[in-house]
């Protein structure tokens, strides 16, 4: 959609942001990347692309993630997971984040989050950076010229990199502050240009309103079988397990890559677009993707180029092994036009296990299932997050705790609710190590997943014989076509299978000893279904 600037009914000045200078009101996609070149924000790129570096930031900036802490939201919020922010400050905060943007260039766009029209929510997002606006608009919903006419936003997002937040004064941690007030209808944003902050602060807003209405908001991916929305498959996972990956299967139709409702009318995505790794993209094995980099307008997001011939280098990760880009969906063949689904009819839940310990698919009892979704097992990938240069093993509640404002049983609870009335099947797939743990084994080889996933969505895997895991309990398949039956015994892959047992073992722990806080708030059920 590429329709001209439109004027909303509402304006910054009416919701009491004033004192900023020009305002750009819902720019199309090609006029966001001329301004941002001629700001100096970016280059072109091959095919029409914008190519961006986002500085010091190159990933999500976690412990500078604030909730303001109002009384509406007190006994709602898991403040064990949500720094909290007091009134006082966050009041101070927007005020000088004002004043600093005063007399400034921003963009405006006006947006959805959520492509059911029944429990969307209208986002405006301001930006101080040019490519920022393309980047949400890309990643967003975009309306309809006759509901921009209309538009009142819901929540307004305010992203000013410029800005630099004082601890001090404003209650927070450093000059990076990411600060969301439900009450005031507000998420500030400063110190950073990562524009990933932009989605992922949507993403937890929309965490925190969903499970009010009875809707499961999932970090996940979903497809549905080509021409049968009933047939609709979920991909839980952390960033760089594979959810865009393994979504964007050309022989099924892709609903969204990353985030996504499931409410009693079915699943439908949040988002408007994808955000997709692009360290080591290769032609053949994501070819979908690959093509969306030479595309006319997909922000190119810290990848090294060379600076006459523009060629992208998708090996050189000196800037970040976190590089990306940003596009809309419909660049994907495959893409729903409605990016609404059906009941999700198998739940997939994706880990990178850097042990080289679990199998690369496992079939889940729904007890099993929330288990694993509680514990959310995978290990962080190297960029993801300011820091992390290896894979670390980790242990993400929902697998998405950064995003959950809310304490995991109500995730939990909603998803284990959901599987029980809709019967959907669960499986645990392992995109991580096999032979051997992280440093000594490979990678899981990337067309055995597919075979094992196609295999579980088409249902002849689950016609098969599967042996029960002795470490874990669920149950594993002993053979599928296609696949080295030595893959599906990860023990058998290790050379030494002593070591791989008590690398076993440690996991074992590790799973056991993470649990503990959830034996409180779970049915016994659950409890039966862990493990150690």
């Amino acid at each position: 959609m590429d329709h001209g600037p439109v004027n909303p009914k509402m304006k910054l000045d009416d919701q009491g942001i004033t004192g900023l200078g020009t305002v750009y009101y819902n720019r199309t996609e090609a006029a966001l990347q001329e301004a941002a070149v001629a700001a100096g924000e970016g280059v072109n790129g091959k095919g029409g692309t914008l190519l961006v570096a986002t500085g010091k930031h190159t990933g999500r900036s976690p412990k500078d993630k604030f909730v303001v802490r109002t009384p509406s939201v007190e006994d709602s919020i898991w403040w064990e997971n949500n720094a909290p922010m007091e009134p006082e400050k966050f009041d101070v905060l927007y005020a000088d984040m004002l004043a600093h943007m005063k007399d400034g260039s921003y963009d405006v766009q006006d947006l959805f989050g959520g492509a059911d029209p029944a429990y969307r929510l209208d986002v405006r997002v301001v930006t101080e950076l040019a490519w920022h606006g393309l980047f949400i608009r890309h990643m967003l919903r975009r309306p309809e010229t006759s509901e921009l006419e209309s538009f009142v936003p819901d929540f307004t997002v305010i992203n000013c990199p410029t800005f630099k937040a004082d601890p001090a004064k404003h209650g927070c941690r450093s000059e990076t502050v990411i600060a969301m007030n439900f009450d005031a209808k507000l998420i500030l944003i400063g110190g950073t240009e990562y524009a990933g902050e932009n989605k992922k602060s949507v993403f937890t807003l929309l965490n925190y309103l969903l499970p009010e209405k009875g809707i499961m908001p999932m970090h996940c991916s979903a497809n549905h079988a080509t021409g049968n929305p009933v047939d609709t498959a979920v991909f839980f996972g952390l960033s760089g397990t594979g959810k865009t990956t393994l979504s964007a299967d050309p022989s099924r139709t892709l609903i969204g890559d990353d985030e996504h409702g499931w409410s009693d009318r079915g699943t439908f995505n949040f988002e408007g677009g994808c955000y997709a790794k692009t360290i080591g993209l290769d032609p053949e094995a994501e070819p979908e993707i690959y093509a969306t980099c030479f595309m006319p307008h997909t922000v190119i997001e810290n990848m090294v180029y060379d600076p006459e011939t523009l060629e992208l280098d998708f090996n050189d990760d000196s800037l970040t092994a976190n590089m990306r880009c940003a596009y809309p969906l419909h660049y994907i063949p495959n893409a729903s036009e409605t990016a609404l689904g059906g009941h999700p009819k198998n739940i997939i839940m994706l880990t990178c296990d850097a042990f080289g310990v679990l199998p690369p698919i496992a079939r889940l009892t729904p007890a099993q299932a929330m288990y694993h979704f509680l514990s959310g097992f995978t290990s962080k990938v190297a960029g993801t997050e300011r820091g992390v240069t290896e894979p670390e093993p980790t242990f993400s509640t929902c697998f998405g705790a950064p995003f959950m404002p809310r304490r995991p049983e109500v995730y939990g609870n909603l998803l284990r609710s959901k599987i029980a009335s809709h019967g959907a099947t669960c499986w645990l797939v392992n995109t991580g190590w096999t032979g051997g743990a992280y440093g000594t084994g490979s990678r899981m080889p990337i067309k055995a997943t597919r075979a094992l996933l196609a295999a579980a969505l088409d249902g002849t895997l689950i016609e098969g014989t599967f042996r029960k895991d002795p470490n874990f309990g669920f149950e594993v398949p002993v053979a599928v076509d296609g696949v080295d039956d030595g893959l599906l015994d990860p023990r058998s892959t290790w050379a030494d299978q002593t070591a791989y047992d008590a690398q076993a073992q440690k996991l074992v722990t590790m799973f056991s000893d993470n649990f503990e806080k959830y034996v409180p708030f779970i049915d016994d059920d659950v409890k039966a279904a862990a493990i150690g």
